[in-house]
This record gives structure tokens, C-alpha cells and sequence, in this order.
């Protein structure tokens, strides 16, 4: 069983998650925190495998919560719950290494599918959040010169389109269907890919696609 620490100042949102969870399986909600301090003491306290946390709390947000916890306890995978107009905060946290990042509106499937991948160590973005990040990031100043550009020629052919349409923010089932190519298929290349490039989630890579100019065919 996968243990979660579910976290959100709102007791129906939580009502909603826990429910959705409960039918999975082999997930079980084990703590509840209604503000980032309480989620942060709970998530040691109950060795939860994968914690969720609203972005927006009360006194200790859910980012100082996600600091916390990796401090404490750095084997607790860490999945933040966000509204499509926090993305400031999502940049914020994948600096900070959080392992998942989620729009409270995710369907359940999806919902259960994060946590799943999320426990096993994969990386997991909401395919909109990976586009407004992309856009974010190359209207930004900061400088463009990577080294991991480089790494880019030790790709595989099917690897450089699977990075090309991840640099369109494409989620698998997306890249599955453009490509003619099941999604498990889509998962093996994607996991390939950000390991030789080094990059460490969708969001990474999608920004070097970009730098690289691979939307354009630009080789």
C-alpha cells in the first residue's frame, strides 16, 4: 500500500481527494493536516510514502511544509495541489526539488496515476502547467546557454521527437497518439531521455527542447 499524508485548509477539497484515493486500492490516506505545520509533524510522524499539499495555506504554506518534509524525511516524495493561476509558486517548488505537481482539477484517474508514479520516484507535471512553465521560463531573461544542450546529440531519433513534442508540453497519451506508439512505450523513452540529458522532470526538458530550437526541426 501506498501511505499518503493528504494536506489542504479546505475539509471538502480533502473529502474529495480521500475519496477518490480510497478507491485506487492500493492507496490509503493515513494523516490528514489542515495547515502546512500540522502536514509537515504528520508526515514523519506517520512515514507516509507520498505527501499532497495545497500551495495556499494557512500560517506555514504548503511550499515551507514541502521544505520541511525534505529536510526531515527525504524519502517522502512530495505531490503539490495547485490552481491553474499559482504557477508562480510551482516554479518556486520545483526549484526546491518537489517531485509532482498537480491542478486541483485533475480528473481521479489522473489523481491516482500521480501518486502511483510519484511513490515509484517518476516525475509527474500536469500537461498545462508544463506549458504555461515552458512559455514562463522563455519569455524570462535568464540566460539560455545550458550544458546539457550538448547531451541532446546522444539521443536517439525516436528520442529527439519525444523530446520535441515534450517541449510542446504533449503528456504521453498526447505523444502515444501523434507518434503511433502505445503509452507505456511513450513512459520507456520519456524516462531514457531525462536520464541522458540529466534532467530531472518534463519541465526541464521541455525548456532545452525549446532552447535547442527542436519545434522548429532546427537540428
Amino acid at each position: 500500500m501506498i501511505r499518503v499524508l493528504l494536506a489542504d485548509d479546505q475539509e471538502l477539497v480533502r473529502a474529495g481527494i480521500r475519496l477518490v484515493l480510497k478507491h485506487a486500492g492500493d492507496i490509503d490516506v493515513v494523516a490528514e493536516a489542515s495547515d502546512g505545520h500540522e502536514a509537515s509533524v504528520l508526515a514523519a510522524r506517520h512515514e507516509v510514502d507520498v505527501a499532497m499539499l495545497d500551495i495556499q495555506m494557512p500560517g506555514i504554506d504548503g511550499l515551507r511544509a514541502a521544505e520541511r518534509i525534505a529536510e526531515r524525511t527525504p524519502s517522502i516524495r512530495v505531490v503539490m495541489l495547485t490552481t491553474f493561476g499559482e504557477h508562480v509558486y510551482v516554479e518556486r517548488a520545483l526549484k526546491a526539488g518537489v517531485t509532482g505537481f498537480l491542478l486541483k482539477d485533475s480528473t481521479p484517474q489522473e489523481l491516482i496515476q500521480a501518486v502511483r508514479r510519484v511513490a515509484s520516484g517518476a516525475p509527474v507535471v500536469s500537461p498545462q502547467i508544463t506549458r504555461h512553465l515552458i512559455d514562463r521560463y522563455l519569455d524570462s531573461d535568464e540566460e539560455p546557454a545550458d550544458p546539457r544542450l550538448g547531451r541532446i546529440a546522444d539521443l536517439t531519433s525516436r528520442e529527439r521527437e519525444v523530446l520535441a513534442m515534450v517541449g510542446t508540453g504533449a503528456s504521453n497519451a498526447e505523444i502515444g497518439k501523434r507518434l503511433h506508439l502505445g503509452e507505456g512505450t511513450v513512459k520507456a523513452y520519456v524516462s531514457r531521455m531525462l536520464t541522458k540529458l540529466r534532467c530531472a522532470n518534463r519541465v526541464q526538458a521541455a525548456i532545452l527542447a525549446r532552447r535547442a530550437r527542436l519545434l522548429q526541426g532546427e537540428r
